[in-house]
């Protein structure tokens, strides 16, 4: 026998388990539709419309009896009958997840047990130097680990559990960040980047509040972002959106009942009522060209020498035309498509504006501003669809809005008249009340001073 024939084969067995399945056929068969074969040459299974025309000529047959439907009684839901259809309804705002849920509701990332990637490695190298127990440092003490572990349990210091969230940890935390903060400022050599080591720093500059916008809601800013561009598509940047005007527009007397009406139901019954539409629709302009933009910027620059020069306005108004003024020009409508109220003002992202001090109205600083609101806007695209809503209304609201609409606005730039510096020091002098209360508590005391009328004399007030 040769060496061939004595060879063993290498073969793989594959075996084919077939399970069974018990489960019984459905209830309700499938139905069998009668379709003419015509195969594909004619178009007819190809076509879009062959789904379509199936579904409208073979109607669902389906009885809602006591096997096959659902039994729907209604007598035990209060109001059905008389129009409240709130209690088959779910409610528009969930309630809060109870504590012994949440864990039920972590992703699925977080489940299971956590995988420790090695931070810093490469692709491609040798596995012997890849081990998260490997010491950063290759010259290694002969000393014995036991001898190092009862050395050093000597001068052990015993351990404190700190509340972290108590009043004395947190203000000792901002005295250190203070002293840490003026030890750097006296010597800046010691200040490092974070992850830059080779930065050195040239200049500090302190980061304070302006007092002089306090309070935060009457000297705060509202972030707006257009999610299409409000300017035609260029190449370069175009300047006039620095001097935008971003006017409101006023509601109509319907709008405004109706958000008061939401207003109260939403106050009396805030679970199933949602809270009243806040969204408010604006008007674009801007200026015809860039040149015109940088003369508006100009009049609001106090280091400009010439900003009181009155060629800077671009256009005259008045009966006369003998009125100086800046003229903008309608671009298109906007409405709200998403609007954020801020309750964290210094939390989440500020505003800062850095000055050198050369004004002389601030010290050299950089100077932050809360963020009250993030608002996005769009195109106003509803507005059509309304008018012809309350044209087939037989409303005549349509066409005053087409009169009203505005195509320029001109504005003057002037300084505060002694009234309005008044009105102003009072508002910040006395922020919460303001000027007018402060006058009608004047009015009060000037009415308990007065002595009463004498006999037969009129107690007239004007």
């Amino acid at each position: 026998m040769s060496s061939s024939a004595a060879r063993p084969v290498h073969q793989d067995y594959i075996a084919r388990i077939r399970y069974s399945n018990a489960l019984p056929p459905p209830p309700n068969p499938p139905k069998l539709l009668d379709i003419p074969n015509t195969g594909l040459a004619s178009g007819q299974y190809t076509n879009p419309g062959f789904a379509s025309r199936l579904a409208r000529d073979q109607p669902l047959n389906i009885e809602a009896d006591a096997e096959l439907g659902m039994p729907l009684d209604l007598v035990g839901m209060p109001g059905i009958f008389d129009g409240d259809e709130s209690s088959i309804q779910a409610p528009m705002h969930l309630p809060p997840t109870h504590a012994h849920d949440r864990a039920l509701l972590r992703p699925l990332s977080t489940l299971g047990k956590p995988k420790f990637t090695e931070s810093g490695v490469s692709f491609l190298r040798r596995t012997e130097y890849i081990s998260s127990h490997q010491s950063k440092s290759r010259f290694d003490s002969t000393t014995s680990k036991s001898l190092i572990r009862n050395t050093g349990g000597r001068f052990k210091k015993p351990v404190v559990h700190v509340d972290k969230d108590s009043r004395e940890y947190v203000k000792d935390q901002i005295e250190k960040d203070f002293q840490k903060a003026a030890a750097l400022v006296k010597d800046s050599t010691q200040l490092r980047h974070p992850s830059k080591r080779t930065l050195h720093l040239i200049e500090s500059i302190p980061l304070i509040p302006d007092l002089d916008s306090f309070p935060p809601d009457a000297g705060g800013y509202c972030t707006i972002k257009f999610l299409t561009n409000p300017v035609p598509s260029s190449s370069t940047y175009d300047t006039r959106l620095e001097s935008s005007i971003l006017r409101p527009i006023a509601l109509s007397d319907h709008e405004t009942a109706e958000r008061e009406a939401a207003a109260e139901l939403h106050a009396r019954d805030p679970e199933r009522n949602p809270p009243p539409e806040s969204s408010i629709n604006y008007e674009f302009f801007v200026t015809e060209t860039p040149d015109q933009a940088r003369n508006f910027k100009r009049r609001f620059d106090v280091l400009d020498e010439d900003k009181d020069d009155a060629s800077l306005y671009t256009h005259t108004r008045g009966s006369n035309n003998d009125e100086p003024c800046f003229r903008f020009k309608r671009v298109r409508a906007y409405e709200t498509a998403t609007i954020q109220n801020i309750l964290d003002k210094y939390d989440d992202e500020v505003m800062i504006a850095i000055y050198d001090g050369s004004d002389g109205l601030r010290k050299k600083g950089a100077y932050y501003y809360p963020i009250l609101q993030r608002m996005a806007i769009r195109p106003q695209r509803t507005k059509n669809i309304n008018k012809n809503k309350m044209q087939r209304q037989g409303a005549s609201q349509a066409d005053d809005d087409l009169d009203e609409t505005t195509d320029f606005v001109t504005m003057t730039v002037e300084a505060m008249t002694k009234e309005l510096q008044e009105s102003a020091n009072a508002f910040k002098e006395n922020p919460i009340s303001g000027p007018q209360d402060e006058e009608a508590e004047a009015d009060e005391e000037a009415e308990e001073t007065t002595p009463p009328p004498a006999a037969g004399e009129d107690d007239a007030k004007c």
